[in-house]
């Protein structure tokens, strides 16, 4: 079962802002997060799902790369997908817009590795995670507001 992509929308607030008056860049690693963590619930294998399982998924590789600034009032449209997964990881992408526009403000990736909650051991996803977080449709082109 192929998904789509998951939005997210949220308004860049005062406590978002660096110095330099935009949005500081640990914000989007933060905001990564936050969305991935509203789409695993959408999909039905939250972080309540993990603790019941014994088992959960972790980061343990972001790559971000920072395209336009974001000022404070900029409504943002946090766009993630899954695009790949296997025994042991799940790949996630990530690709954030300014709604006004839907100029392309930041895109990123995670590798996330399924380990036991007790030990943080690797563990291979069980059937549970690979049926919930499948990769992204191919033919969803995430970047198409159309």
């Amino acid at each position: 079962m192929a998904t789509t992509f998951f939005d997210l929308k949220l308004t860049v607030q005062p406590e978002h802002i660096d110095i330099l008056g935009h949005v500081n860049n640990v914000v989007y690693v933060a905001w990564m997060q936050e969305v991935a963590k509203a789409h695993i619930d959408a999909l039905g294998l939250g972080v309540k799902d993990y603790l019941e399982l014994k088992h959960a998924m972790v980061a343990v590789e972001h790559h971000v790369q920072y395209r336009k600034a974001a000022f404070e009032g900029d409504e943002i449209i946090l766009r993630t997908w899954l695009n790949d997964i296997n025994a042991l990881f799940s790949f996630r992408q990530y690709a954030f817009f300014r709604a006004a526009d839907q100029v392309l403000l930041f895109t990123g990736s995670t590798k996330w590795a399924c380990v036991e909650i007790a030990t943080g051991r690797p563990k291979r996803l069980s059937p549970t995670f690979i049926q919930a977080y499948q990769p992204l449709d191919e033919n969803i082109n995430p970047y198409d507001f159309k």
